[in-house]
């Protein structure tokens, strides 16, 4: 019985979970943003409590690796490194794209299971007109890599039909956080979906499963999230002010 410990702050939300087996058992979750440190390890210590698993007894830690929000993705990874370190655990890391494709996948599945053939893009918000996305198959298997995209003239149709006939594609699967600019700035040659789905630890659970099962582990010292872009780190403005005033 595998007992993973969840962490997903790839965007402004902040949510951790303890899963068993890849099915989750404890959740705490915030989507305020901007307080990822301060909220981290108290929904992990809240759900360790919840779940009566401690985590000296957890068999590994999995985390959210990006793309995201560079400052978030470094709470996350800081905190998961430290866990491993201090109680000598392995780290899993998850792709973020992918892990929005499994909720995709599993929406569509309940919902819309009878239809073939459809492709699904999650898809985060980068600011201003960008986003990073990626695309993935019926089988979750990835189609195109992840990779920022603007969301300008016809590029995001492009990319949704490119490498296939648009017959051979029954539909589109978007979500995540940055689903809304498309959904109110993109037109698609095809029928589209746009379920609420956003990033949350209970995505984790069945990659993370797998991955331990493979015993597929990051080196904890060199890990690093995949950050996609730099972080936005404005210059201080020229302080404009004379006199006796000026600070």
């Amino acid at each position: 019985m595998s007992k993973i410990l969840l962490i997903e702050t790839a965007t402004e939300v902040c949510s951790a979970a303890i899963a068993v087996d890849g099915e989750v058992v404890a959740l705490e979750e915030s989507s305020e943003g901007g307080n990822h440190a301060a909220l981290l390890t108290l929904q992990i210590d809240t759900c360790s409590k919840k779940s009566g698993i401690a985590l000296k007894d957890l068999d590994a830690v999995a985390i959210s690796r990006g793309p995201g929000a560079y400052t978030s993705l470094r709470v996350g990874a800081s905190v998961a490194k430290g866990i491993c370190y201090a109680l000598d655990k392995p780290l899993i890391a998850v792709d973020t794209l992918q892990a929005l494709a499994w909720a995709a996948k599993k929406w569509f599945d309940q919902e819309h299971g009878g239809v073939p053939d459809p492709v699904f893009i999650p898809a985060l918000d980068a600011r201003r007109q960008e986003i990073w996305t990626g695309k993935y198959s019926a089988t979750l298997t990835e189609l195109a890599p992840a990779q920022a995209l603007i969301l300008e003239n016809n590029l995001f149709s492009e990319f949704v039909l490119s490498g296939a006939k648009p017959e051979n594609l029954s539909c589109a699967v978007i979500c995540g956080n940055g689903s809304e600019k498309i959904r109110n700035g993109q037109n698609v040659e095809l029928p589209v979906f746009y379920p609420k789905i956003y990033c949350s630890s209970v995505h984790l659970g069945p990659i993370s499963e797998k991955i331990f099962q493979l015993a597929d582990f990051q080196d904890i010292a060199y890990f690093e999230p995949f950050y996609m872009k730099a972080p936005n780190i404005t210059s201080q403005k020229k302080n404009l002010l004379k006199g006796p005033n000026a600070i």
